[in-house]
């Protein structure tokens, strides 16, 4: 009854609750006020404390007998190249990257855009601004110029920190040609830009503004942390997929050491000195907090992975490197997941393996459907772990909680809400709904620390995006329910919900039931528009290796839906693709499988990782197109 008694406690006394949590955090000064109100009528959490988030997550353990523990795993199978940095190697590093902001005129409350691959002078330029008290906002490294540019425009840097390239499995992407275009594209000009020299053989033109990283370095002399509030800006993190102005999600300083370290030892079961790996991007909120803040603040040894989980070199390279390194908890994306079980069905890889020195498997970036949970967990033998959170909430939201007690699983729910995190299911009226009512998820403020307190220089979007709907309540934006035990089940964005004559359903839940079948790897429901019914759920699919025509697997699918959910689901188009449209970070782009669907005019988003797939889509879904040629 751990977890009921601490829940209780983190609703029922806020203040005190978080204070303990707090407590376990080297302030330069503690708070004011634990939870009080801003100028803007928002909330903040430790007002008038001092802290630095650099110093948390590096000096303090060089200080306390961590000096030598490896912090930082990096391995690149893309390069071949592994390697590793102790905390007093990071903290050194660090400080002398921080020296040459510096001297190029970074200062406290400066920001700092970075574009960079996966390598560990990003995340020690990250720490860097973290230790002068600059803002960072990481841009995810290949963002088109158009994208990068808006970005500037709006965090306004005082200089830019890249490097030559990035690499796509077996692709060198040369990203100074994208960053000088974003320049001129830009209105805001930075100062300077900093280049890190991989020597890859990408094209690296020079302009006046550029400056070498590692020269840069040469010349620098170590700086110390300055003492920032705990409500001073940390990040800026813009939303992938933004059009028009962006949304800068804003994290602070004090509140997010607080709750990461917390969600670390409660959540994850990590404790100072474990290994954990985060398999994501630090263009991504996961990356972010589990990557580079949560691990390094708790004391742990973080893996830094530049490759992806198949083709780098194929689809053991997961489990390789939990075995190289002894990682006890993972997190990856599903996706990444049903593209290994594509590869690999029977699991002859993971077999392979070392995998002893894993506990749990966390899985998290979009919904996981029941069957690859199944599978993973089949495998591994361990608890694999689906839970819910948010670019937003910077941590987990929903989930089970191994780290302290191991709630029953419930195969499609993301288990509890989090300690400090007062979710309600309410109707369209905004009142509470009951047990098994699908309605809006919404969480009852004040969040809990960590959690985004506005936007980057917009108060008025952040109140409009978030807090107008349902007063006192911050709406995630996605729908779901309740069972009668208060396990939560998350139904997807709440425009995928679609309107059959006059019925509403989810597209997540008909996924569910295509995803079951055997002969199927991955697939996307959407809302298809239709004359008669208003909309009608079309089914797109990739497959695994199958004895079954094409049309007896569309057959049983549609009989499986007819069956688990009814006639009134009407499912009867159902296609075949060789893949779906995703983000860098592995998201299906539903919205944008909706515009393909119904012929709407689209703009392909600079997140897609292959452009090429929506041609195909199209003829597929309506084959007209391909004589036509209109594509």
């Amino acid at each position: 009854m751990f977890y009921q008694t601490e829940y209780l406690k983190s609703l029922q006394e806020p203040e005190k609750f978080w204070q303990e949590q707090a407590n376990k955090i080297d302030w330069y000064r503690p708070a004011d006020a634990v939870l009080s109100k801003d100028e803007n009528d928002l909330y903040r959490w430790f007002k008038g404390a001092m802290c630095n988030t650099a110093y948390l997550a590096l000096d303090y353990h060089v200080e306390n007998g961590r000096a030598d523990q490896v912090a930082l795993f990096y391995d690149s199978p893309v390069t071949q190249i592994k390697e590793q940095y102790s905390y007093r190697e990071m903290r050194d590093k660090v400080a002398l990257i921080a020296g040459g902001l510096k001297a190029q005129g970074v200062k406290k409350g400066d920001t700092v855009i970075i574009y960079m691959p996966m390598i560990p002078e990003a995340l020690m330029s990250m720490l860097a601004c973290a230790r002068l008290g600059a803002i960072h906002s990481v841009v995810f490294g290949g963002f088109a110029p158009h994208e990068l540019a808006i970005r500037i425009d709006d965090a306004k840097p005082k200089v830019l920190i890249t490097a030559s390239s990035g690499i796509e499995v077996d692709r060198i992407i040369p990203y100074k040609p994208m960053v000088d275009k974003a320049m001129d594209l830009a209105n805001y000009k930075p100062e300077k830009v900093i280049i890190y020299q991989r020597k890859l053989g990408a094209l690296v033109p020079s302009k006046d503004y550029d400056i070498d990283f590692e020269e840069m370095i040469s010349r620098a002399e170590s700086v110390g942390c300055t003492p920032v509030e705990a409500t001073d800006p940390l990040y800026i993190l813009y939303t992938s997929g933004t059009t028009g102005k962006p949304k800068g999600v804003l994290r602070d300083n004090g509140g997010h050491a607080v709750a990461l370290r917390y969600s670390m030892e409660y959540i994850y079961g990590i404790k100072p000195g474990d290994v954990y790996w985060a398999a994501s991007d630090i263009g991504w909120v996961v990356g972010h907090s589990y990557i580079v803040y949560a691990p390094l603040l708790t004391g742990a040894t973080t893996v830094l992975f530049e490759g992806k989980p198949i083709r780098t070199p194929d689809a053991s390279t997961f489990w390789r490197v939990i075995s190289d390194y002894k990682v006890k908890v993972m997190f990856t994306a599903p996706t990444a997941i049903r593209a290994i079980r594509k590869e690999d069905p029977n699991g002859d890889f993971i077999k392979q393996y070392d995998l002893s020195s894993l506990q749990f498997q966390f899985l998290a970036g979009e919904r996981c459907d029941v069957d690859t949970l199944t599978w993973l967990q089949e495998q591994l033998e361990i608890p694999v772990i689906d839970h819910w959170w948010q670019t937003e909430s910077g941590w987990p939201m929903l989930s089970n909680f191994p780290g302290t007690e191991l709630l029953k699983a419930k195969p499609g729910s993301v288990s509890k809400a989090v300690p400090g995190y007062d979710l309600r299911i309410l109707g369209e009226d905004g009142s509470e709904l009951a047990a098994g009512e699908e309605g809006y998820v919404a969480l009852k403020l004040p969040l809990p620390p960590g959690c985004l307190p506005s936007l980057w220089n917009n108060v008025d979007g952040f109140k409009s995006s978030y807090l107008e709907k349902f007063p006192n309540y911050y709406f995630s934006g996605d729908g779901g329910f309740k069972d009668e035990e208060g396990f939560t089940y998350i139904t997807g964005r709440v425009d995928d919900i679609i309107n059959v004559a006059g019925h509403r359903l989810s597209t997540v839940e008909m996924e569910e039931v295509v995803a079951a079948h055997p002969a199927v790897a991955e697939c996307a429901v959407v809302g298809a528009n239709d004359s008669l019914k208003g909309q009608i759920p079309l089914a797109l699919i990739v497959s695994h290796q199958h004895d079954k025509t094409n049309q007896e697997i569309i057959e049983e699918i549609i009989a499986a839906v007819r069956t688990e959910i009814g006639a009134i689901a009407a499912l009867k188009k159902v296609h075949f693709v060789s893949r779906l449209p995703k983000t860098r970070s592995g998201k299906i782009l539903r919205k944008l499988l909706r515009a393909i669907v119904n012929g709407e005019e689209l703009k392909i988003p600079s997140t897609i990782d292959d452009p090429a797939i929506v041609s195909e889509i199209k003829e597929v879904v309506h084959p007209s197109l391909k004589q036509t040629n209109n594509l």
